[in-house]
This record gives structure tokens, C-alpha cells and sequence, in this order.
């Protein structure tokens, strides 16, 4: 296996990402390198990621040492200026290390030169920011050093002489510029040149806009291609896949590394298994009690299981190792949102963006709060300011089409909801907003396909068969009302679940006068019996019980039990198939 990682990897199956990962030690010594490669250049949360990695890893024996790079003529004649300058650029003096810089000839003085340049404009960038616009008003301040950079870097780039860190460099500067298409081809040119350099990797993943694209792709075939593609399948919402990745990578060798970990509880984040992701979570932090990354999405999940003393907790205990993270700042908002203190919460993701303007998270929590105090127009723009950080998030689309829903701009809503939906297509939540918004529009065959779609893909809020069946009701299709609302009731009494009962009890009137319509008492009987368990529908079932009794006569339809799954054999075409009741009483 070559120095800069260039191995062939195959991750069709288990067989083949084994013989990749089989020389664990090559691999580990590999990490190292580009460690201290990264560490050489400031890049420090590459350096972090690769040292996580390496230290799942099994500890090398002392005669696998990876040995130092070797010294080229430019790397000498540069030292002393390099080594001054990497002082200043430590202490963040980005200026000052740049015009120490300036003239040096070799690649790793030339790379710590444009990248501190970069810095330099990043930082006056973000000051900028800070001292006069509040995180809302953030017009478009832009780093002024970009396009000097870009043109210096174009340069070098045109004449073959950018290695793999200042390539990624180049990249990073066009995504900024917004040239993202020729970003995409430099990055993947990085790549190419140094595969173990996980920065780049990632940078890709954040243009990377569908699968087409992904498979578009001409990727260095190394082992980290497979890292590679779990982190895009959980991007692009194939979380199944990405398991699957995450589960073989574990299997070849790195079942400790706390990375592996964390993205695998946050795609169970991402799928909405939260009993999973909570398991997870708490087992990163018993591997890393320190640790704050990721901790954001702890928390949303804590939230979501109202779970106030471990959220408590969570908050405290971040506070007390940084309380200038951007996650403690997320996780403090989460739990005065839980407490329904919404203008606290919203001045902590405010805090979260002042530390960090492009934290998505932040931004998409800060627009639910904008929600939860009715300030519909700052909830557009923060869940604008989401979007343009990641247009894959589709927390942030859901969040626009529900506040243009509040608004009553029903084709707006249509819009954002579809983007949700392409994200989603297999979240019953966005296809039911979806349908919704078309029954407003009158459209409603598109209506009834998304509640329909809904509840094949597993509707998870029990809503999609109700809103179809109230929709036939209203369209006067009475037989295909009461067949879905029979349906509704079996998949409610099948699962044990306590739903409103005003929407069971008016599933069970409907069924009951749609029987008795129909002659079919012995069903309308029963219909009427279970809307007697019902406060608010028992004298409606009474009622109908003295008609039914009233009206019965000696030809009787022989009954069957309400409530259970239809026979296929005994479905007349234009009736209803009797059902049978269970006994669950709600």
C-alpha cells in the first residue's frame, strides 16, 4: 500500500472490504502520516478526524512506526521562515504569518501562505459580521481576499504545480466564490492527489446534490472512498445504506471509533428511531464523556422524548467543559425551548450563530422558535438562512412550507413541501402536508394519491387514512369514505395506540350510519356499541342503537366482526366487507 493511501477498494460486499482492511496496520500507519501532515498545515480538524480514527485502532508495534517525511531542498531553505510563521499562525496572527511567508518556495510554506491569507479574510469576515449585523441581518459580507486568491491559485493550478492540500484550498476558495461546479472538479482533483485527506472529502460531500451526481462522480479508489459514502448516504437520506456501511466498517476493524459511532446515531437520528440513536449517544459518552460534537443532535432527540432531567443534564454538563461551543449553545436553546421559554431559546441559537453563522442546526431550530412565538416573517428568514447553508436539509423546507401554511399561501406551501417531500419521499409527514396542500388547492386526486402514499410508506402520526377518508366524505364518495375509515380504525386498534378520541369516535358514527344506509344492522349495531366508549359520541351511537332496533326485521345480513383485516374472497363490489370488532377497548 502506497504512502499516500492509493489502494483499490471495493465495498460490493463483506469478502472484498475485508481484503481491503485486512492490513489494519498499514492503515493505522497511513492515519499517523496524514496527521502530522495536516497538523503541519493548520488544518487541524482533518488532523482531529484522522487521529480519532487511528486511535481505534490497535496501538503499532515500535518496528511499524511510520518514519518522518524526509526534508526536500525548498523544505530546508524555507525552515526557519516556516517554523516562525506556524507560531503566528498558531496564535492566529494570520497577517503576520503570511509576511513571513511571502517569497518561500516550497509547497508546505506555499500552502501555510494562501491558507493564511484565507484566514486573514475569513476572520476580518466574520468581525465584520458580528460587530454590526445581528445573525437575521446578515447581508452578503464577503471574505475580500477571495479573488486574489483565486487567481494566484488558478495560476499554479493551470501549470500542474498545486499538490493535494493547496488543490483543496483552490476548491474551498470557488465554493465560496459560489463557482461551484468547477469546486466540484477541483475537489475531486484533491482527491486524486491525497486520498487520506479527509477535509477535501468532506468539502465534496457538501456539494454533492443527489445520488446521480454521487455516482457521477470519479473518486480515488482507496479504502477512504468507503468512509466516503456512508457520510453521503446519510447526506442524501439512504440511511439504510449507510448502516449498512457504517456496520461493515466496524466489522473490518474500527468497532471502537467514537466517528462510527456518532454517525451511526445520527442516522438513526435521521429515520426518526430514536430509542436507537438515545442507546448510541449514551454509549459515545461513555467513550468520550468530553466530547461535544454531535451533542446538538442529542439533544433534538431528548427533546423529542421529553426528556427534561437528561436534557438538564446534557446542557450542565456541556456548559461546564465549553460554554462557548456552538452545540452547548444548541443544546441550552433545546432546553429552554422544552420549557417552553421560547425567547431564551432563541437567544441562545442566536449565540450559536454569532460563534458560528453557518451552523445549520442552529438555524432551523431558531426558525421553529420563530414559529413557536408567531414571528412568521423572522421564522422565513431563518429557515431561509438553512437553506443557503445546506439545501439538503429538509427540516428547514418542512419548516417554510408550514409557515406559509400559517400565512394561508397554499401554492407557497405546495412549493416548499415538495422540496421536503423530494428529500423525504418516504416520510409520511411530508406527503400528508403535501396532501393537504393540494386539498386546499382543489386538486384533489393529487390529494388523495399523497394520503394514499402516506400510509403505504408507514404513516407515523396515524393522520394519512383519516384526512383520505374525510376527503371522500366531503366528495360524497361514500363507499370509498367508509372502507377507508374502516381502515383507519383497524390500523388504530391494531396497534394499541390512545389517538383523539374524537377522531375515532367520528370514524365509528360514519361506519355506523353508512352500514345502516346500507341495511347491514348487525354492523351499524356493533359501530354504535363502540361509540358508546366515547364521551363525546355516545348518544349519537345510542341514537342510532333504537333506530337500528326499530327497523330490524326478520332478514337479517348475517354478521361478521368489525375491525379486522379484509378477506379477499368475501368483498362484495359495491359494499363494504363486514369487519370484525376486537376486543381492545380503548
Amino acid at each position: 500500500m502506497s504512502t499516500n493511501g492509493d489502494r483499490s477498494l471495493s465495498s460490493m460486499n463483506m469478502a472484498a472490504l475485508h481484503s481491503e482492511f485486512g492490513d489494519l496496520v498499514q492503515i493505522k500507519k497511513q492515519l499517523l502520516s496524514v496527521t502530522w501532515l495536516c497538523k503541519e498545515r493548520g488544518l487541524l480538524h482533518s488532523a482531529k478526524w484522522a487521529s480519532e480514527l487511528a486511535f481505534a485502532l490497535d496501538p503499532l508495534p515500535k518496528d511499524a512506526m511510520p518514519l518522518p517525511h524526509p526534508f526536500s531542498e525548498e523544505d530546508i531553505q524555507d525552515l526557519d521562515a516556516l517554523t516562525l510563521a506556524k507560531s503566528y499562525f498558531d496564535l492566529k496572527e494570520y497577517d503576520r504569518a503570511a509576511y513571513f511567508l511571502k517569497g518561500c518556495t516550497s509547497q508546505k510554506a506555499y500552502f501555510l501562505y494562501m491558507y493564511s491569507r484565507y484566514l486573514s479574510g475569513e476572520k476580518k469576515k466574520d468581525d465584520e459580521t458580528v460587530d454590526s449585523l445581528g445573525p437575521l441581518e446578515k447581508g452578503q459580507v464577503r471574505n475580500e481576499a477571495l479573488r486574489e486568491l483565486r487567481v494566484e491559485l488558478s495560476k499554479k493550478h493551470s501549470a500542474g504545480e498545486l499538490d493535494g492540500f493547496a488543490l483543496y484550498l483552490y476548491g474551498v476558495v470557488l465554493r465560496k466564490l459560489d463557482l461551484l461546479k468547477e469546486a466540484v472538479e477541483v475537489f475531486v482533483e484533491a482527491i486524486h492527489a491525497l486520498p487520506l485527506h479527509w477535509g477535501a472529502w468532506l468539502e465534496l460531500s457538501n456539494l454533492v446534490t443527489n445520488i446521480d451526481m454521487l455516482k457521477s462522480l470519479s473518486l480515488a479508489d482507496c479504502w477512504m472512498k468507503d468512509f466516503f459514502l456512508a457520510h453521503m448516504h446519510t447526506e442524501l437520506q439512504m440511511i439504510k445504506e449507510a448502516l449498512q456501511k457504517y456496520q461493515n466498517l466496524m466489522d473490518a476493524g474500527f468497532a471502537k471509533s467514537t466517528y462510527i459511532i456518532s454517525q451511526m446515531a445520527v442516522a438513526y437520528h435521521n429515520i426518526r428511531d430514536i430509542d436507537q440513536a438515545v442507546a448510541l449517544f449514551n454509549k459515545l459518552r461513555e467513550n468520550d464523556p468530553y466530547r461535544i460534537d454531535n451533542m446538538d443532535t442529542f439533544s433534538n432527540l431528548l427533546y423529542v422524548k421529553i426528556m427534561k432531567p437528561e436534557l438538564s443534564y446534557l446542557a450542565h454538563t456541556l456548559v461546564e467543559i465549553d460554554k462557548y461551543r456552538v452545540e452547548t449553545c444548541c443544546v441550552i436553546g433545546n432546553y429552554y425551548s422544552l420549557r417552553s421559554q421560547h425567547e431564551k431559546a432563541a437567544l441562545y441559537f442566536q449565540r450559536a450563530l454569532k460563534l458560528n453563522p453557518r451552523c445549520l442546526s442552529a438555524w432551523t431550530l431558531m426558525g421553529h422558535e420563530y414559529m413557536e412565538m408567531k414571528n412568521t416573517s423572522a421564522a422565513i428568514q431563518a429557515y431561509r438562512h438553512a437553506i443557503e447553508v445546506n439545501k439538503r436539509d429538509y427540516r428547514a423546507w418542512y419548516g417554510l412550507g408550514q409557515t406559509y401554511e400559517i400565512l394561508k399561501m397554499p401554492f407557497y406551501c405546495l412549493y416548499y413541501y415538495r422540496k421536503a417531500h423530494q428529500l423525504r419521499p418516504n416520510d409520511s409527514r411530508m406527503l400528508v402536508a403535501l396532501g393537504e396542500s393540494y386539498e386546499k388547492l382543489s386538486q384533489t386526486a393529487e390529494a388523495k394519491k399523497c394520503y394514499w402514499r402516506a400510509y403505504s410508506v408507514g404513516d407515523v402520526e396515524k393522520m394519512a387514512l383519516l384526512k383520505l377518508a374525510k376527503l371522500h366524505e366531503q366528495l360524497n364518495e361514500n363507499d370509498e369514505a367508509a372502507q377507508t375509515y374502516m381502515l383507519y380504525t383497524q390500523d388504530v386498534f391494531s396497534c394499541r395506540e390512545q389517538l383523539e378520541h374524537t377522531e375515532v369516535s367520528s370514524a365509528l358514527k360514519y361506519l355506523g350510519q353508512h352500514y345502516f344506509k346500507n341495511k347491514l344492522y348487525d354492523e351499524a349495531s356493533l359501530c354504535a356499541q363502540r361509540c358508546c366508549d366515547y364521551n363525546d359520541a355516545r348518544e349519537e351511537g345510542k341514537a342510532l342503537l333504537r333506530q337500528i332496533s326499530q327497523v330490524r326485521d326478520q332478514t337479517e345480513t348475517p354478521s361478521c366482526d368489525l375491525f379486522a383485516p379484509l378477506s379477499n374472497n368475501t368483498t362484495p363490489v359495491r359494499r363494504l366487507s363486514p369487519l370484525t370488532v376486537i376486543s381492545f377497548t380503548p
